[in-house]
């Protein structure tokens, strides 16, 4: 098994080859601004090494930030057209009410709520309105909406009602890119129609950007099929991330984590990711990210869907560096560096030109910053080291000391002894550890539903069919499917021996 790992970061564009579990060749290329060109670059790089001369390349999977910098900085993104089925019960909190006002300013192409939806346990809430839903997709056409976002009350237990309105949209207005928010959330409906929401808001991002790697990819000479890495440390295909791709929001600090394990050895330990403009803290179980259980923010927006427990602080190795007073970040120079940086013949004082001066880097020329001292170094040193130890303490779930594995091109800013850490592991081509993490990924499937008038182990043991199904579905080789996480929860104020049942499975890429 031969797989090409690309991950495109805010600084650098990092590339790898996995041979039959091993790391063959690493590439480094700075991050352009259109960010296809940095992908080339980086190919172009590794293929220079010799090391893809002459072989069959079985998969290139992508990591990119792409989707939540489009959110986070407010840009690309398509207005949607808001459809909800849940009338009458869900009026007093319309689509887009709890979203940043300068973010729904940009997204909100218009809210239809029409009667519809389910209750806990399956029972139609209200006869879906088909009528009511012609009208609005006609609305919808009229206003040149062509990205649609449907959400129905408890629509991850039943979905029928969403699927039965997505047909009449597309009906209306063909060609509409359509979400349902049954195919993304959990049980809640804002958080789960909100996550649908910015799904269709980056369509057309989702459909250039993936356009635009597969053309990378061609134009590189590689003739293999694309995935793209998703938030829980797994890929999809292409097609499957250009219709989803809010499950990229994180790809890339679960990458690193995955990598981390997987070059280490080790499965269960707290993994840092310095990167070249912030620094990601986060739990390894079982070789994956430790999910976050409570409502996650994306770019002020509530969501509840598959995210990595991560914390992120402003250190990476291109951050800006005050001397008086001392402060670290969050402010970075980015891809940058090399133009910025005092070391390389800029006038920014970064991280980098520390490291350089303390002889811990041989990067760029070392007599532009002979002008800082020892002290100096040691007091930014110092500071850094205070903004690791009390991130990795806030993300430790345990009293004791933890192992923790240092990755990233800035990890010279992590110290060999910490508070709270029992071993900085530092592994080989640890720098590149988030392409690493994309070139071994597995696909995944989740199944998060309420069962009632069943035995708990048969109920785990269908939400484990259901979440298999959706895994193959994505990609997955059913033979290589295995249980990662599973949780139930009995729910007592419902009748019916009601359970709610939560479980993840991954598998291997088949075979294509």
């Amino acid at each position: 098994m031969r797989r090409i790992g690309i991950d495109v970061g805010g600084t650098n564009t990092d590339a790898v080859l996995i041979e039959d579990g091993k790391v063959t060749g690493a590439v480094k290329a700075p991050t352009s601004e259109d960010v296809t060109t940095g992908i080339l670059d980086s190919l172009k790089a590794l293929a220079a090494t010799g090391v893809l001369k002459g072989k069959r390349i079985d998969g290139v999977m992508i990591g990119t930030t792409h989707f939540i910098n489009a959110v986070v900085q407010r840009r690309h993104l398509t207005k949607v057209g808001a459809l909800r089925l849940g009338m009458p019960a869900s009026a007093s909190l319309p689509p887009f009410c709890d979203w940043p006002e300068d973010l729904a300013e940009i997204v909100r192409g218009g809210v239809w709520m029409v009667e519809g939806g389910h209750e806990f346990d399956g029972r139609p809430f209200m006869p879906l309105d088909e009528a009511a839903i012609t009208a609005a997709a006609r609305e919808m056409k009229a206003k040149g909406l062509r990205s649609v976002a449907i959400s129905a009350i408890f629509s991850p237990l039943d979905p029928s009602h969403e699927k039965r309105a997505a047909e009449i949209v597309a009906g209306e207005v063909p060609g509409a890119s359509i979400t349902c928010s049954s195919d993304l959330g959990r049980i809640g409906l804002l958080e789960r129609e909100n996550a649908g929401l910015l799904n269709a808001g980056l369509a057309d991002l989702a459909r250039d950007t993936i356009a635009a790697f597969e053309q990378a990819i061609r134009d590189s000479g590689i003739a293999a099929p694309l995935y793209i890495t998703q938030n829980d440390g797994t890929v999809v295909e292409a097609t499957q991330a250009r219709r989803l791709p809010v499950y990229s929001f994180a790809s890339g600090a679960t990458n690193s984590m995955r990598g981390g394990a997987y070059l280490s050895g080790l499965l269960d330990a707290m993994v840092i990711d310095v990167g070249g403009t912030t620094t990601d803290v986060g739990q390894l179980r079982h070789g994956f990210p430790r999910e976050a259980n409570s409502v996650v923010k994306v770019g002020g927006v509530r969501t509840l869907f598959r995210m990595p427990d991560l914390m992120s602080i402003g250190l990476g190795g291109g951050s800006h560096v005050s001397l008086d007073p001392l402060k670290v970040g969050p402010l970075s120079v980015g891809y940058r560096l090399l133009r910025e940086g005092i070391a390389f013949g800029g006038k920014q004082l970064t991280t980098t030109d520390i490291a350089v001066a303390a002889g811990r880097l041989a990067l760029g020329d070392r007599a532009k910053v002979t002008h800082l001292d020892a002290a100096t170094c040691a007091r930014v040193f110092g500071e850094a080291q205070r903004m690791v130890e009390e991130t990795v303490d806030r993300m430790k779930t345990e009293a004791g000391d933890v192992p923790l594995i240092a990755v990233g091109g800035g990890a010279f800013l992590v110290p060999d002894k910490l508070e709270g850490v029992s071993e900085v592991i530092r592994v080989t081509h640890g720098d590149c550890a988030n392409a690493v993490g994309a070139a071994i990924a597995q696909v995944s499937g989740e199944c998060d539903q309420i069962f009632r008038d069943m035995a708990r182990v048969d109920a785990i043991a269908r939400a484990n069919e259901l979440a298999a199904d959706r895994a193959v579905s994505a990609g997955a080789d059913r033979a290589t499917l295995s249980t990662i996480e599973t949780e139930d929860m009995p729910l007592a104020y419902l009748p019916g021996n009601a359970l709610r049942v939560r479980v993840r499975v991954v598998g291997d890429v088949a075979a294509t």
